[in-house]
């Protein structure tokens, strides 16, 4: 007998079994035949083997991993692990065509989220969309190289469609934004196909101090596929896990303080955190204008690369974009990618007392048989090569963005600016919103209150949210109030980072470097190029032993420095295919385990 299996959210099941039955193989046969028998009627909606994915609960197994980390063939091609460049293939030569692919990963979703929850809303009109692409494939006309590409995009990023924008708040539930996001008006006009918002953060971290990450009260707890106990890095979780799943080729996160990079690193996938102004935040629920940037995830360098050509360019809603006139490749950033040969007469720098020294043992060893590698492909290392006054900028005892405050200055820490400038810019935000009263922070605050368990109003009632609501409460404190203490803080923390890490790209030796390689599971990486205002690209780099859980190599370069840092990403990814190692597959320990909040310290990892 076939029994439906339970699931945390009946709509979602609801839509892939449609979109199963209407749409594969097992879709009822069409028939204007009178005759056609009550028996045969009934025949062709069953399945000739109960369940068409298993489920394997319990004890994790050899059988139960390569389960749910296969994917079956697509109209007969392999779409597992495929690249963007590889699925255009298909489709131009007829072997594959966009609803198609878009069903198999709706498929894909049936299959994994009811362990690792990263899609919080599928979207209705995905198909439909698909459709409209095949029209103009056959017409002639691709519109780029995303064209037909399903994608997904975290849960603070507008759509005026018939998906919600809610950052995972129930306050938003309902709330209409009043026009596309600019960076996904752009992926529309590329053909790209829109499959749904990720899971995510809830109010991308801004809400809680201690927290469940990748948890929020609209969307439940994402899970890492490697480990499914632990953190599996935020805010952008949702958007790291079906990248890393194969739910989609590629994904589009929000970053103010390592919230594209941190996830990207932890599911094993390539993460973009561009400069502040390379892409439009118009559209985005907002948590910082000094730091929020748009970022892509991706299983490769070269399909974030297409992604990122998508998405960049001047909006007139966003005035900080206007900086990247003159900076940007008239070609495109894909066009800079390289392959190994590229890393001959390279010049990187290692941060060592910076950053390399709060790395774990296991973690150092591995990231340096990499740089190893690079070096034997003929680039240069510079040791040492120090942010500068790091001794003062970074936190010895991981990342910590009130750190200032910590050493009894909050005039020269992050959280000082960040929690003012949330209350600010999340009310001009809301104010372009209709159907709904939600119009500032002490209003979500209000609603939560209203709502104290689901919200986690006061520390204990939720134990997503260990703290309560302390950060959406610190940041009512301000009252969005700019003082003198506020500019010290912003000044303080944007130029001391940027000086730090255009003097490291300079070195102690007059090299200009081309970009600092660093170990990104290190918070405190992310947090200094977060401050700065800079970009930084992660690639899998291992796993550690004990937990499962992967981390990365990053990147990280001066203002505008993308096409540098995806010129050496892409042959450090080369390398990393002839030599071996890089993406790692997921292992699915913990499977079975739906612990809440997920372990905050997973081992050393």
């Amino acid at each position: 007998m076939w029994i439906r299996p339970t699931h945390p959210k009946p709509w979602l099941v609801d839509i892939v079994y449609a979109v199963y039955f209407l749409c594969s193989g097992a879709a009822l046969a069409e028939t204007t035949n009178a005759t056609f028998g009550i028996s045969q009627l009934r025949g062709s909606q069953l399945l000739d083997h109960a369940f068409l994915y298993r489920y394997p609960l319990g004890n994790i197994t050899v059988n139960a991993v390569a389960t749910l980390n296969t994917l079956d063939l697509c109209n007969g091609v392999v779409i597992e692990e495929a690249t963007i460049d590889q699925l255009q293939r298909y489709m131009a030569e007829g072997k594959l065509s966009s609803v198609q692919l878009t069903t198999c990963y709706l498929n894909r979703v049936f299959q994994v989220e009811r362990y690792i929850n990263p899609i919080l809303q599928l979207n209705p009109d995905a198909l439909h969309i698909a459709r409209k692409t095949e029209t103009e494939r056959a017409a002639g006309h691709v519109r780029s190289p995303l064209h037909g590409i399903p994608f997904v995009i975290k849960d603070n990023i507008a759509t005026r469609d018939r998906l919600g924008t809610t950052a995972g708040s129930l306050a938003l539930v309902g709330s209409i934004v009043p026009r596309d996001a600019f960076v996904v008006d752009k992926l529309r006009k590329a053909g790209a196909v829109l499959l749904g918002k990720a899971t995510l953060s809830e109010w991308a971290d801004m809400r809680s101090t201690v927290y469940s990450e990748g948890y929020s009260a609209n969307g439940g707890q994402s899970r890492s596929s490697y480990n499914l106990t632990v953190n599996p890095g935020g805010s952008s979780s949702g958007s790291a896990v079906a990248v890393a799943n194969n739910v989609v080729p590629f994904a589009l996160g929000t970053e103010t303080d390592g919230s594209v990079i941190n996830p990207a690193e932890r599911n094993a996938v390539v993460g973009i955190k561009p400069t502040v102004g390379l892409t439009s935040r118009a559209g985005v629920v907002p948590e910082s204008e000094h730091q929020d940037t748009v970022g892509i995830i991706a299983r490769t360098v070269r399909d974030a690369a297409y992604a990122l050509d998508a998405i960049y360019g001047v909006d007139l809603r966003d005035n900080y974009t206007f900086a990247q006139r003159g900076n940007t490749p008239s070609k495109g950033y894909a066009a800079a990618l390289e392959n190994r040969n590229a890393l001959r007469g390279a010049k990187f720098g290692l941060p060592w007392k910076s950053f390399w020294t709060f790395a774990d043992a296991e973690q150092q060893s591995i990231l340096l048989d990499l740089v190893d590698q690079i070096r034997t492909a003929g680039a240069f290392i510079i040791n040492n090569t120090e942010i500068t006054d790091y001794q003062t900028l970074v936190s010895p005892d991981g990342w910590n963005w009130d750190y200032g405050t910590t050493r009894g200055r909050p005039n020269e820490s992050e959280y000082t600016y960040i929690k003012v400038d949330f209350y600010n810019n999340l009310r001009s935000y809301l104010s372009e919103l209709s159907n709904t009263s939600i119009r500032s922070v002490d209003d979500v605050i209000n609603f939560n209150n209203q709502h104290p368990y689901a919200e986690g109003a006061e520390p204990g009632l939720n134990p997503a949210f260990a703290s309560g609501q302390d950060g959406l409460l610190a940041s009512a404190a301000t009252q969005g109030i700019m003082n003198e203490t506020y500019f010290q803080a912003l000044h303080f923390c944007q130029s001391r980072t940027r000086q730090g890490i255009d003097d490291a790209l300079r070195s102690s030796r007059s090299v200009k470097l081309d970009a600092l390689l660093v170990p990104p599971d290190v918070g405190q990486t992310y947090q200094i190029a977060a401050q700065a205002g800079y970009p930084m690209i992660t690639i899998p780099a291992g796993v550690h032993s004990k937990s499962g859980m992967p981390f990365g190599l990053a990147l990280m370069g001066t203002a505008f420095g993308e096409s540098e840092l995806l010129r050496t990403a892409s042959a450090i990814e080369d390398l990393q295919r002839v030599e071996g190692g890089g993406r790692a597959r997921p292992q699915w320990k913990g499977l079975g385990v739906e612990n809440v909040p997920v372990e905050s310290q997973c081992f050393g990892c």
